[in-house]
C-alpha cells in the first residue's frame, strides 16, 4: 500500500513584495506544500485582505489569507506549519532572528529562499541596482544607468521591485510609460515615487506582482533590462552585473542588515553614496568593509548633490520638510535631502508632530527618531488626505517637498513649495558610464559569437 505524505504546511512572512515572488517562483505548483498563510508588516492594510485566487493558482481556489506578524505563533500552532519562509527586507539581522526564534519555539522551521531558488533568467542583459539599506541612493543610481543606455541609442526597460499595495490581481502586470499611464492607475506615493522619474526620461518601467509574466513582456521590448530593486531586497532576476549602494550616513549598516548583507556580499560594483554630505571617516569605515566582505568588487565613490527649484520660498523662512517614507521610517533615517536644502538655505524647520492627523499620528509613535521631518506616507486616498491635512495645519510659511514624487501635483497645498532633487554624480574613476561601456561592448561581443 503507497503512503501519500501530507504536504509540508508553510507560513510565509513577508511585506507584499517577496512575500508574493517567493510564493509564485517557488510554491505555487509544488503538491508538496500547503501555503497556508501569507503575514504581513511594515505595510499598512495589508493585513486582512487575501492573495487572490487568480494569483494563487488551481491549488488554491478560495486565495491565501494575508494576516498580522503578530498572529504567527498562533498560525504555526493552529495550522501544523512545519515551515516559515522569512521574506521581507531592510531588517536587522538581530529582528530576523528574534523573528526566528518566535517561529522556532512555536515549533516550526524557519527558512530563507535563495537566489537559486527566486532568480529568473531573460534573454537579455540585465544590470542590476540594489542596496545596503533603503534610501541609499539606488533609484538615482538606476536612474543614471537607464538615462545612459538610452543616450546610447539602447532600448532600455526599468523593471521595477513589487509594490504591490493595491487589487494585486490587476497589478498582476503593469507597464508605464506615459503620465496617462500614472493617471489612470491608482497608485500610492512610494509608487510614484519610483516610477515617475523613469517615466519623466522617456523610459519605461515594468512593475507587478507575478514576475514571470512581467519580465516575459519586458524583455520583448528591450535590448537591456535595467532592475531596479526595492529596500534592500536582492534581485528577482540574474544580473550580468549587479550595482549595489552603500550609505555612509550609516557606516556599518552593510554589515548589520538583512538582506542588504547579501547585496554587499554578491554585488560587482558597490556605490559608496553621498560622499559630499557625509564624514570623510565613514566612508572609509564603509570603504574597508566592501573591501574584507567582497575583494573582488569595484568601489565607486558618488555625490547626491542637491538642487532647490524653488528656493526663494525657504530662503529664512519657516517650513515643514517632508521626506521620502521609506527612507525615513523603516529605513531608520531621521531626515532626508529635504532637510539638509531647508538647513543650507537658512529655513527655520517646523516640527510636525503637532500637526499629524489621523494614521499619521500613529506613524510618529512607531516612529519616534522622526522629530523634525512628516513622512510622505501616501498608501491610499485616505493617507493622502491625512497627509495633505496634516501639512495645511502646520504652522509654517512653505513646504519643502525632498521626496523622489512632486507632491504638488497630487495634494492641494495651500502653501507655496519648493522641491528638492538629486541626481548620482561620480567622484573621480571609475565611473557608471566607463564601466557600463565595457559591460556593454562584452555583451554585444557575446552577442555576435
Amino acid at each position: 500500500m503507497t503512503v501519500v505524505a501530507e504536504p509540508v504546511r508553510v507560513l510565509i512572512l513577508g511585506a507584499g513584495g517577496r512575500d508574493f515572488h517567493n510564493f509564485n517562483v517557488y510554491f505555487r505548483h509544488r503538491s508538496d506544500y500547503r501555503v497556508v498563510a501569507f503575514t504581513a508588516t511594515q505595510i499598512p492594510n495589508l493585513a486582512g485582505r487575501r492573495y487572490p485566487p487568480e494569483l494563487a493558482g488551481p491549488g488554491y481556489p478560495e486565495g491565501i489569507p494575508i494576516v498580522p506578524e503578530e498572529e504567527m505563533e498562533a498560525w504555526i500552532r493552529r495550522e501544523g506549519v512545519r515551515e516559515v519562509v522569512f521574506s521581507y527586507s531592510d531588517v536587522s539581522h538581530e529582528h530576523v532572528m528574534h523573528v526566528a526564534s518566535r517561529a522556532l519555539a512555536a515549533g516550526s522551521s524557519v527558512r530563507f529562499l535563495g537566489p537559486e531558488d527566486t532568480m529568473l533568467r531573460v534573454r537579455v542583459p540585465v544590470v542590476a541596482v540594489g542596496a545596503v539599506r533603503t534610501g541609499s541612493g539606488k533609484s538615482q543610481t538606476a536612474r543614471k544607468l537607464a538615462r545612459l543606455l538610452r543616450e546610447w541609442g539602447k532600448r532600455v526597460v526599468v523593471v521595477r521591485h513589487p509594490m504591490a499595495y493595491g487589487d494585486l490581481a490587476a497589478q498582476a502586470v503593469q507597464r508605464f510609460a506615459s503620465w496617462e499611464d500614472l493617471d489612470r492607475t491608482p497608485l500610492t506615493v512610494e509608487e510614484r515615487e519610483e516610477y515617475e522619474p523613469h517615466v519623466a526620461v522617456g523610459v519605461p518601467v515594468y512593475a507587478g506582482v507575478d514576475y514571470g509574466e512581467v519580465f516575459r513582456r519586458a524583455e520583448a521590448e528591450a535590448e537591456v533590462l535595467v532592475w531596479d530593486g526595492g529596500n534592500n531586497d536582492f534581485p528577482f532576476v540574474w544580473p550580468d552585473r549587479y550595482v549595489v549602494v552603500a550609505d555612509p550616513h550609516r557606516p556599518g549598516h552593510e554589515l548589520r542588515y538583512h538582506p542588504g548583507e547579501v547585496n554587499l556580499r554578491m554585488a560587482h560594483v558597490v556605490v559608496v553614496n553621498k560622499v559630499d554630505t557625509a564624514p570623510r571617516e565613514a566612508v572609509e569605515e564603509v570603504v574597508r568593509n566592501i573591501r574584507a566582505a567582497n575583494p573582488g568588487a569595484v568601489v565607486v565613490e558618488a555625490a547626491s548633490p542637491i538642487q532647490v527649484d524653488r528656493p526663494e520660498v525657504v530662503v529664512g523662512r519657516r517650513v515643514v520638510v517632508v521626506e521620502d517614507g521609506p527612507t525615513v521610517t523603516h529605513g531608520g533615517m531621521p531626515y532626508g535631502a529635504g532637510l539638509l536644502a531647508a538647513r543650507r538655505l537658512g529655513a527655520v524647520v517646523v516640527d510636525p508632530r503637532p500637526y499629524a492627523v489621523g494614521s499619521l499620528q500613529q506613524v510618529f509613535r512607531d516612529y519616534p527618531h522622526l522629530t523634525q521631518v512628516l513622512p510622505a506616507m501616501g498608501y491610499g486616498g485616505e493617507q493622502l488626505r491625512e497627509l495633505e491635512e496634516t501639512l495645511r495645519r502646520a504652522e509654517a510659511d512653505a513646504v519643502v517637498v525632498g521626496t523622489p514624487v512632486d507632491l504638488r501635483r497630487l495634494l492641494r497645498l495651500d502653501k507655496p513649495a519648493a522641491r528638492v532633487r538629486y541626481e548620482l554624480e561620480e567622484v573621480g574613476s571609475p565611473t557608471l558610464a566607463d564601466l557600463l561601456r565595457s559591460w556593454l561592448h562584452e555583451w554585444e561581443s557575446r552577442a555576435r559569437a
